[in-house]
């Protein structure tokens, strides 16, 4: 503080300094030099020389503060002098002695405001922010006014302390006593709102006033960053070029930060141009131009920046070796921790962190340990982030086993955030067993689980009872409101099937980012809710959300599970209107018209695509497919090979399920021979699409040599080799497979009970049957379907109980669809029963008067038995309602 060192005050007190030179012993150790008992060396203590090294270093000590306490009280100058008792106040804060502080500052009643604010300063410099907020209530109910240099410290230290609605209040004390367009003041409140998350009140505190105050354009510019607003931040850069105003090292590293970012390279550049202009250069500046190059992915521009620095410190050295880690660059980023070792910068805990995350890779383990016995020899390994990273690290690798060891090894089990990580980890690795268990013992030990805690486990829950449990708990937490837990809820109780319960998650928050109405459209959509998931959409569009690819890409889902080609395409022309890049949806908007029968605008998008992806044109090839366009499927496969693109098990299953419905083993033979040359044969998704494929054939030897091949069989798998079983009447089979499923530990869903329930239709086995129909409800959670009760219908059908079926149709718990009448008439004509047959028939045209084989079927039924007015009768409504026959066809 130069004001309270003026040369001319200290002439005054120059006598004083010189009586009690042996008070006030020599600071530098030396004993003191007594040249005269009658005369004092004045030399021993020269009061100018001292303060003015203290002024120049800025660097004070408690002996510093009590050597001058000492001289104060002695010479008198301590009661009369508020000059020199603020400075002494100052020494003593600055050297974070705040005890001391206090005790002086409570002895003087001679106080001004600078006491006020050498105090609440130095209660923010120690971080005792809340100290530092009551003393300024304190100085309000003692009379005093605030300048301000008060407003402006009060407002950092409400900054550090999230306490947005008490710097409001000072904010607005500071207005109402004419500090309105104060630079310093309102520099602290756009940093409140900026660090609180509100912006964009940061940015109205801001536009205000004009100003041409740099700290307060970088009060905005820095702010912007930090909320990610990076566009913005480099708006605001080029409006103070243009008021002519001169950006200093804070400015530049706030831009370069927001360029790297954004990866604008260019951009970057072209400021690191005019930082050059402008002169600036120190440590702080090169480290943020070597951190833009890293980032942006030009490794050799920042290696030459790096070492064009005349001085680098572990900042800088830190910025370099976390630019490589996080383009990916392990290599590269271990290799500049190799030379940091040699030089003799100390290495901090984030250098540490960076290169255990460089590590943090499958292929990596070996360097991960070498990191990690380092980090055992150096000491590092005390500290809880340290711990953390590495078992995020042995995490990553997929050796839960170490992440395990480095968590039972930790000493200090009081710190919740390593409790996360490794709750974390199980989660990664799919543990969820271990994930809840960590999380029971957790709670047990009085520990808090914070939002990323609850998030993890919630991610790999699959059972209601237990989400329920654990939402109790995040109320518990007070973590309800988070918005990482919300959404976590809001999937969990999608993913378990209870949407009544999401929605109710989903209204509850109050705050919703992209990701949870992302997540909440998903959800209905996955579950055949897709009129409420156009209402959110709508919704979200109402509150000017701007939808992502995920949000984009769910609701043309839902577009195409109707179908509903026109809603898809109101769709198609905002994402234009918006300026969306469609290559981010292409695929989305392709499998929407695929799936609508829009093929030719489906191929229309494909080929005005910039980069033709593989799902696009997976997603095309299975919309083909599912039309009957088999040959239209197969040529643009070979489109794909032709144009090096690469293939992937999803594009070779939408392939093999087309060549399925074409009937062509030969064709399925040669892919299956392409498909185990590229060594895909043993994925789940090509090896189950072939298993259907030669299920399509007939050929189950083949079904059976494909499902061998495949590695781990999962559900999908083991369902399309029950259904191939079923289908070429190998009833007995089907059912042994299906038992040797289940006590492989495989769980079996809807689709694989149709399969079961159709091997005891095809081989009469009534009995059976009803066992599996009962057991789904029972043993698995399952509520049957129109598909299982049509399987139902169809066994007690072909076992000629018609009575009994129609028994079973009426007795059911759901409203009987056309599939299901259907299936008992084709039974009625099969045994000649006209009167249920009439019955079925009636039921299927009431619900599906477009049904043509109903007619034919009933039709049919009555010739059979020679009633031909009634044939005449059913042919003349056919005609009446427009419904014509199908010719047959044949392949031979």
């Amino acid at each position: 503080m130069n004001h309270l060192i003026c040369k001319n005050r200290l002439n005054k007190v120059s006598l004083s300094f010189g009586k009690l030179k042996s008070s006030l012993a020599v600071i530098d150790n030396s004993p003191s030099v007594i040249t005269s008992q009658r005369e004092p060396d004045v030399t021993a203590f020269d009061p100018f020389r001292f303060f003015s090294h203290l002024a120049k270093t800025k660097r004070y000590t408690i002996r510093d503060a009590k050597i001058i306490h000492a001289h104060l009280l002695r010479s008198g100058l301590l009661q009369t002098n508020v000059f020199h008792f603020n400075f002494l106040l100052d020494c003593y804060c600055k050297s974070s002695s705040m005890v001391k502080a206090l005790k002086l500052f409570d002895t003087t009643p001679k106080l001004n405001v600078i006491s006020w604010n050498i105090m609440i300063s130095g209660y923010n410099n120690v971080s005792l922010l809340e100290d530092s907020r009551r003393f300024f209530c304190r100085m309000l109910s003692l009379g005093f006014e605030p300048d301000e240099i008060t407003y402006g410290s009060v407002l950092s230290a409400c900054s550090a302390l999230q306490a947005t609605s008490f710097g409001m209040q000072v904010y607005s004390l500071a207005i109402k006593n004419g500090f309105y367009t104060s630079g310093y003041v309102r520099a602290g409140m756009i940093d409140l709102f900026a660090k609180n998350f509100t912006f964009e009140d940061a940015l109205r505190v801001f536009g205000d006033v004009s100003c041409e105050n740099v700290v307060v354009w970088n009060s905005i510019i820095s702010g912007a960053v930090r909320n990610g607003d990076y566009w913005i931040a480099l708006d605001l850069f080029r409006q103070m070029g243009h008021r002519s105003l001169v950006p200093n090292s804070y400015t530049f590293s706030s831009v370069l930060s927001a360029c790297a970012m954004l990866r604008e390279l260019e951009i970057g550049k072209e400021i690191q141009g005019k930082l050059i202009k402008c002169g600036a250069n120190d440590v702080f500046l090169g480290t943020a131009v070597v951190d833009l190059y890293a980032k942006c992915g030009d490794p050799d521009d920042a290696k030459k920046e790096f070492w064009r620095m005349p001085i680098r410190n572990v900042v800088s050295w830190t910025a370099i070796i976390s630019g490589f880690v996080q383009k990916g660059d392990s290599f590269l980023a271990l290799k500049f921790f190799k030379e940091m070792r040699k030089t003799s910068v100390e290495i901090n805990i984030y250098t540490v962190t960076s290169v255990i995350t460089a590590c943090a890779k499958p292929c990596m383990l070996k360097e991960g340990e070498e990191i990690h016995s380092w980090i055992l020899k150096t000491g590092f390994y005390m500290d809880p982030v340290v711990i953390a990273a590495l078992i995020n690290m042995y995490s990553k690798i997929g050796c839960t086993g170490l992440s395990e060891k480095v968590f039972a090894e930790m000493e200090d089990r009081v710190s919740p955030s390593i409790w996360t990580v490794m709750i974390s980890s199980f989660a990664l690795n799919q543990s969820s067993q271990k994930a809840i268990e960590l999380l029971q013992r957790m709670l047990w030990e009085g520990l808090k689980p914070d939002e990323f805690c609850i998030s993890s486990v919630l991610s790999v829950i699959d059972s209601l009872d237990l989400g329920k449990q654990i939402h109790c708990c995040a109320l518990k937490a007070a973590l309800i409101n988070d918005l990482s837990v919300g959404c976590s809820l809001l999937t969990m109780y999608s993913k378990c099937g209870n949407l009544e319960d999401s929605y109710k998650v989903f209204e509850l928050i109050p705050i919703r980012d992209n990701a949870l109405w992302a997540s909440m459209i998903v959800g209905c959509s996955e579950h055949g809710f897709v009129q409420l998931a156009f209402q959110l959409f709508r919704e979200m569009l109402v509150e000017e959300i701007m939808p992502d690819q995920i949000t984009l890409s769910a609701i043309l889902k839902a577009c195409f599970s109707l179908p509903y080609l026109k809603m898809g395409k109101e769709i198609h022309g905002y994402v234009l209107r918006a300026g969306i890049d469609k290559t981010l949806i292409g695929g989305a908007l392709v499998s929407m018209y695929s799936k609508c029968s829009a093929l030719k605008s489906a191929r229309r998008v494909l080929d005005i695509l910039p980069l033709k992806d593989k799902v696009s044109c997976a997603s095309l090839i299975s919309g083909y497919a599912e039309n009957g366009l088999i040959e239209d499927a197969v040529f643009l496969f070979y489109e794909m090979l032709t144009s090096d693109l690469a293939v992937d098990s999803f594009m070779l299953s939408s392939v093999l399920r087309a060549i399925s419905f074409s009937y062509k083993s030969g064709l399925g033979t040669q892919l299956h021979g392409y498909i185990m040359k590229l060594g895909l044969d043993s994925e789940i998704s090509v090896g189950s699409s072939l298993v259907t494929m030669y299920s399509k054939s007939g050929s189950v030897e083949d079904c059976c040599k494909a499902f061998q091949q495949i590695d781990e069989p999962d559900l999908i798998a083991w369902t399309a080799l029950i259904t191939s079983y079923a289908q070429n009447g190998k009833g007995a089979e089907a059912l042994r497979i299906f038992e040797f499923m289940k006590n492989k530990g495989i769980r079996p869903d809807s689709v694989t009970f149709v399969g079961v329930l159709s091997s005891c239709s095809h081989n009469g086995l009534v009995e059976e049957g009803y066992f599996h129909f009962n057991s789904m409800a029972k043993d698995y959670g399952i509520k049957p379907n129109n598909h299982h009760y049509a399987c139902m219908v169809d066994l007690l059908g072909r076992s000629g109980r018609l009575k009994e079926a129609e028994k079973f149709i009426k007795n059911m718990p759901i409203e009987p669809d056309a599939l299901v009448w259907g299936t008992l008439l084709a039974a009625c004509k099969v045994h000649g029963d006209i009167e249920l047959g009439r019955l079925a028939a009636e039921n299927v045209m009431k619900l599906d008067p477009c049904d043509a084989g109903a007619y034919v079927s009933l039709s049919n039924i009555c010739a059979e038995v020679g009633q031909w007015e009634d044939v005449l009768k059913v042919r003349s409504q056919m005609r009446g309602t427009g419904v014509e026959k199908e010719p047959g066809w044949s392949l031979t």
